[in-house]
């Protein structure tokens, strides 16, 4: 089906490019007040970037505040900028019901002639669907927007379920319902490298326009690794101010164009969106926590690791059983034992997910009925992979491999959430076992400062003990 989206993703094949070029002719950028100058000012923007450009947005305020000689000055800026080839957001985040949303969508669209349209969602569906018959013509939800107040009502929590979930995300789940015709996208700022992690981890499929690089000082880097889709497609980085107020727009815009191009190529193999998702949930849950901590061997840590803390979480232990997942289809074995107590509804969730009868050794052996050692149902000879929460120097792993290879079954790999690296995959190598991880620590670490989700003081005193 011809969509807006695959109208965009031949533009993006034509150009390379998955910047889009605001039009935003603010007052001061203008040699006088009033609709000609805002075109004109548009016009040679169109004229300098449309080479690098996937689409332009055209913000519909600008042109508005001029009365009816700006909607003429705005329908000319969007046919020039269609005459390009690119396609045209316009940014006007209408937002009604019934008889006037069919209004603003025939307005948006036959009147002016925009392929695309920014909506606010918070009246509901059949706020959206004036918008969404044709599937040629697009629209972008605000989700979670890159100005400071957005965490006013965008963040606040709503139930879904058995979840507990910010009403942004609640949000991303709806618009991954209501895009039938293949026409919804959302809006993340780029200022919110979490927010588009878990967006994208909650609606894989869709189209992101995330603002905010530039000017407004988010990370292209991190953007676009939290939320770009594995097929390298799927987020569109409007800017605005950082093009039409270089000396330069058409090279500003072809140095941003060429600078996605190389993040890109750069970004590490993608995770699978059920790994992305779990930086951000360990701090949310309390799982790692920064500040001053004694350890059962009496050391003083800045950070503290519970990983018991997940079970509060339906989402998040399926989040994390996803992730142990990806690493055992990779392995030969033919049961999972989890080792107590932590791993041991991380177990079950794992089972659940992939299907693989579940075993666990036992602290200590029952003192009555069968005394069993292992509970579960296993045969001598079969191979188990060992699961546990997290692996520090390995040594506590031996009493439990070794009670179940008593007992006939032959262990060769040992699969963690978080690696510590503080010698444990050594020590489990030299005695002959595999360990994989999801994370190591060092990696999350790098991850929280690459998202600005933790303090760098927090951050560097953990690796000055890791390091010790």
């Amino acid at each position: 089906m011809d969509t807006f989206f695959t109208r965009l993703e031949a533009r993006i094949d034509e150009t390379d490019s998955l910047l889009c070029v605001g039009l935003d002719p603010h007052l001061e950028d203008l040699p006088s007040p009033d609709a000609e100058a805002a075109r004109d000012f548009c016009l040679r923007l169109v004229d300098l970037t449309a080479s690098s450009a996937a689409a332009f947005k055209p913000n519909a305020a600008f042109f508005e505040q001029f009365g009816a000689a700006g909607w003429d000055a705005l329908a000319a800026v969007i046919a020039a900028a269609k005459k390009t080839g690119a396609l045209l957001l316009l940014d006007a985040k209408r937002g009604d019901i019934a008889s006037t949303a069919a209004a603003y969508a025939r307005a948006v669209f036959e009147t002016l002639g925009a392929d695309a349209v920014t909506l606010s969602p918070y009246l509901g569906r059949d706020s959206i669907e004036p918008f969404v018959q044709n599937p040629q013509k697009g629209v972008f939800l605000l989700c979670k927007t890159s100005n400071p107040g957005s965490d006013d009502l965008q963040s606040l929590l709503v139930q879904e379920g058995d979840e507990t979930l910010p009403l942004y995300e609640q949000v991303a789940r709806l618009a991954q319902r209501w895009n039938t015709r293949g026409n919804v996208g959302l809006v993340v700022g780029a200022t919110q490298p979490e927010a588009l992690a878990r967006v994208r981890a909650s609606a894989p499929s869709l189209w992101i326009l995330a603002p905010g690089v530039g000017a407004q000082g988010g990370s292209l880097r991190a953007a676009l690794r939290a939320g770009i889709r594995e097929d390298a497609r799927g987020i569109l980085f409007p800017v605005s101010r950082g093009i039409s107020r270089a000396n330069s727009p058409g090279r500003a815009a072809e140095s941003l164009r060429a600078a996605i191009q190389t993040e890109i190529n750069a970004r590490p193999p993608a995770p699978p969106r059920a790994v992305s998702a779990i930086p951000e949930m360990l701090l949310s849950l309390g799982c790692v926590r920064f500040g001053q901590f004694t350890l059962k061997s009496g050391q003083i840590s800045p950070i503290y690791i519970d990983l018991r803390r997940l079970v509060a979480s339906p989402r998040a232990m399926k989040t994390v059983a996803r992730a142990y997942a990806v690493i055992l289809h990779r392995l030969e074995f033919d049961l999972l034992a989890a080792l107590p107590y932590a791993a041991l509804p991380i177990g079950a969730a794992v089972s659940l997910e992939g299907g693989w009868p579940l075993i666990y050794p036992r602290k200590e052996a029952k003192s009555y009925g069968t005394r069993a050692q292992i509970e579960g149902i296993f045969q001598p000879g079969q191979r188990a992979v060992v699961l546990d929460d997290l692996i520090t120097t390995g040594g506590s792993k031996l009493e439990g491999i070794a009670k179940l290879t008593d007992a006939g079954l032959e262990v060769k790999d040992i699969v963690v959430l978080i690696d510590r690296q503080s010698g444990g995959a050594d020590f489990m190598s030299a005695r002959g076992y595999r360990l994989h991880s999801v994370f190591t620590l060092p990696e999350l670490l790098d991850i929280w400062e690459e998202s600005g989700a933790v303090e760098k003081s927090h951050l560097d005193a953990a690796r000055k003990f890791l390091e010790a």
